[in-house]
C-alpha cells in the first residue's frame, strides 16, 4: 500500500474494488510491477483518474522505462504520450501512419496522423 501510494479512506483492510478508481489505478498498476515483467502494457492507464493519481502513474511508467523494460502505452491522450514516451508510433487504420523518438514530433503532427493525415496535413 505504502510502495504504491494507495490511499485507502480509513483502514488498511479494503478489498480492491472498494477503493477510489485511482488507488484501484495503483493497485493494477503495483501488481503488474511487482511481477517485474519484461514488457508492461499500460492500456489508458490515466483516464478518469485526478491529477496526483496520473502524475503517480507516469512517474511509475517512466521509472520502468528507464530500468530498461519494454513499456507500451496505449494513450489517446497527446499530452501523455508526448510526456511518458521515449519513441511514439501513431496506428491509423491498422497501419503504423509514423514512428518518431522523443523531441522529434509535435502533437499537431500526432494528431494530423491519428486522423488519417500525414506529416504534411493532407489525407491520404
Amino acid at each position: 500500500i505504502k510502495e504504491y501510494d494507495v490511499r485507502p479512506d480509513d483502514c488498511e483492510e479494503h478489498l480492491v474494488r472498494g477503493l477510489s478508481g485511482g488507488n484501484q489505478q495503483k493497485v493494477i498498476i503495483g501488481r503488474e510491477i511487482a511481477n517485474q515483467p519484461d514488457l508492461l502494457i499500460a492500456v489508458q492507464p490515466t483516464r478518469g483518474l485526478d491529477v496526483g493519481a496520473i502524475e503517480y502513474v507516469h512517474k511509475m511508467l517512466v521509472k520502468e522505462r528507464d530500468a530498461g523494460k519494454a513499456v507500451l502505452l496505449v494513450s489517446l491522450e497527446l499530452d501523455e504520450v508526448m510526456n511518458v514516451s521515449d519513441r511514439i508510433a501513431v496506428i491509423y487504420d491498422g497501419h503504423i501512419a509514423g514512428e518518431f523518438k522523443q523531441g522529434e514530433v509535435d502533437e499537431q503532427t500526432i494528431g494530423l496522423l491519428m486522423a488519417g493525415g500525414n506529416e504534411n496535413g493532407k489525407t491520404e
